[in-house]
């Protein structure tokens, strides 16, 4: 069932039915206007919300979806967000007439085997009707919520073999019918969600898309139906156009990458996932046959509406940055997305891990394949820590979770002609990571420091930024959850980049009890433990021995990298110390050890 609704969710649709014929001038005007309904429902959502992931995290996306499921136009929180949305409102409308479909009505969903992404990314939406009742476009707001009724707290079930343990699955339920909220479906929504803070940000999503209908009745009132119906049709086939333009300047061939997962959260090592990109004329195909798919593995399996979006942000990333992001970009890429795999699980596999890893892995590996094709838009749009730090207590008001999204520095990689930069990678668009000040206020913890980790940064001739070290200390005692990836196979460097640095997390810190995390962890924690997690660099761009000497000297200075480290990774020889602050290159040192150096990988090439 789930293989079959996935291939008829994702088929191509039809455009809006219209005899209008539209300019390009007033076709981007009704676009501009969709994108600012987005806007405002994304941001009426972030100010309405109650839970810190939403109204201080930015964690949730908005988007107008057209009468027959395309995406016509998005507001951008989290990238990966952007193109999930639209299959699980195809999902709705399929049920259109048994659902009684309405003007009025708000639906949600969050369930992975239709259309969603993973159970804690609920998608709100509602119908927007034209006077004459017929249904034009479908507003909708997707965001991730801290908890899904299931198992564990925050829905992240290390073990889960199966969606049920992971929390409360919809595939489509109607939470207001004709304007009236439908308070049983409400409540039984509520009473499956540890957090008192839910109810906040579920009617802060129906309230978000209720305002975002009204605005949308005023475009269509102000411009026409047909006239917003021809807008749609025309953006979307101008945005295929110009995708498939860039893909036509691209060298014909078939381009491949290898991307592994450290281990599944039961241990079983090196998780596959192996990408095709075919470039024939202005077609491209991302084919991912020959990724994993052994049926025994948990914890690592995304979902189909995931894989597809992961893949897409990638594209979107590889191409001139002005291309709207609609529909249009799925009608000019050809996705093979095998069923069985870890990327296209069959129906009732876990998933909520897996929208980090394998999610990851494939927009990883679609950044290697085109970064033979076009190096200088080759930007990794991933995150690779594994499962943060969640720490969970009790108080008077129920349960809480510090969830671990702290501000930090991991996995910004260098690009062309550009070092890693900032404490987020560009994968996490919009999303802010959480202040310390923030988080001390609600949870009884201190974090003690978090500062760049000197030579954790890929080594390349644009160097990765350096990962950061969290130390947190807990004043109560508290369950402590994570799942560590990312030592064995960091992220990897592209165009000879050196990789980055390994993920690794130690608890009870500066005890005789202190212990590290390889796999995964569901620990008991005393009041007053430490726990530290080092985060990964970003990983390099082009060979480390083409970096400007002198600005391997400015690294040294600014304690990115150390002295020996220069010399090691970037065959810089460097004169002085850092306590004086007086450190220079000693530029014949450094061009007899780089020929040195070059020598011998040429060497080691050859063998």
């Amino acid at each position: 069932m789930s293989f079959e609704l996935n291939k008829r969710l994702a088929a191509k649709r039809e455009p809006l039915a219209t005899s209008t014929t539209i300019d390009p001038v007033t076709a981007s005007i009704i676009r501009g206007a969709l994108e600012t309904v987005c806007f405002e429902a994304a941001t009426h959502l972030g100010r309405a919300a109650s839970s810190p992931i939403i109204n201080q995290s930015n964690e949730r996306n908005a988007s107008v979806i057209d009468a027959h499921g395309r995406l016509a136009s998005g507001s951008i929180g989290t990238p990966h967000l952007t193109f999930v949305s639209q299959l699980a409102v195809r999902y709705g409308l399929e049920k259109f007439d048994e659902y009684d479909w309405g003007p009025g009505d708000v639906f949600v969903g969050n369930d992975p085997d239709f259309g969603g992404g993973h159970l804690p990314d609920y998608n709100v939406y509602a119908p927007v009707f034209d006077d004459n009742g017929e249904l034009i476009l479908v507003q909708a707001l997707q965001a991730h919520q801290g908890d899904t009724g299931g198992k564990d707290p925050g829905g992240f079930t290390l073990e889960a073999t199966d969606i049920f343990t992971e929390g409360l699955a919809i595939p489509c339920v109607k939470l207001v019918h004709r304007g009236e909220k439908r308070r049983d479906i409400i409540k039984l929504i509520e009473r499956n969600n540890r957090f008192s803070s839910f109810a906040g940000d579920l009617a802060a999503m129906i309230s978000g898309v209720q305002l975002s209908v009204r605005l949308l009745e005023e475009v269509i009132r102000k411009w026409g139906a047909d006239v917003v119906k021809a807008a749609v049709n025309y953006n979307i086939d101008h945005t295929e156009k110009c995708f498939r333009d860039e893909v036509a300047k691209w060298p014909d061939g078939k381009y491949e990458a290898d991307v592994f997962i450290d281990h599944d959260t039961q241990g079983t090592k090196d998780v596959k996932v192996h990408v095709a990109c075919i470039i024939e004329g202005n077609q491209l195909t991302v084919d991912l046959t020959g990724t994993d798919d052994r049926q025994e593995l948990v914890g690592v399996w995304n979902t189909f509406a995931n894989s597809r979006s992961y893949i897409m942000t990638q594209l979107a990333a590889a191409v001139d940055p002005s291309i709207v992001k609609n529909e249009g970009m799925f009608h000019a890429v050809e996705m093979v997305i095998p069923e069985g795999t870890i990327a296209h699980p069959p129906i009732n596999k876990p998933a909520a891990l897996g929208s980090f890893h394998p999610a990851c892995e494939i927009t990883e590996a679609v950044c290697l394949a085109l970064s033979a094709v076009v190096p200088e838009r080759s930007a990794p749009q991933v995150y690779k820590i594994g499962m943060p730090n969640a720490v969970i207590g009790f108080d008077q008001y129920g349960m809480w979770m510090d969830q671990g999204v702290d501000a930090r520095s991991m996995d910004v990689s260098a690009v062309q002609g550009i070092d890693g930069w900032g404490s987020c990678p560009a994968a996490l668009g919009n999303l802010l990571l959480s202040e310390a000040e923030d988080a001390e206020s609600r949870f009884p913890i201190i974090n003690i420091s978090r500062e760049m980790t000197m030579d954790a940064g890929g080594a390349g001739q644009w160097r990765g930024q350096p990962g950061s070290l969290n130390v947190k200390k807990v004043l109560e005692p508290t369950m402590a959850m994570a799942w560590m990836v990312s030592a064995d196979h960091p992220m990897r460097g592209v165009c000879g980049g050196d990789d980055a640095s390994a993920y690794s997390n130690h608890f009870e810190v500066g005890t005789p009890n202190e212990y590290k995390i390889d796999l995964t962890v569901k620990a008991q924690l005393p009041a007053g433990a430490v726990i530290a997690y080092q985060h990964g660099g970003g990983a390099g761009f082009g060979s480390a021995l083409l970096r400007d000497p002198e600005a391997v000297k400015e690294d040294a200075l600014d304690e990115y990298i150390s002295i020996a480290g220069a010399r090691e990774r970037y065959g810089v020889v460097l004169t002085g110390s850092l306590d004086e602050y007086d450190i220079e290159v000693d530029v014949a040192a450094t061009e007899a050890l780089r020929q040195e150096m070059k020598a011998a990988r040429a060497a080691q090439g050859a063998n």
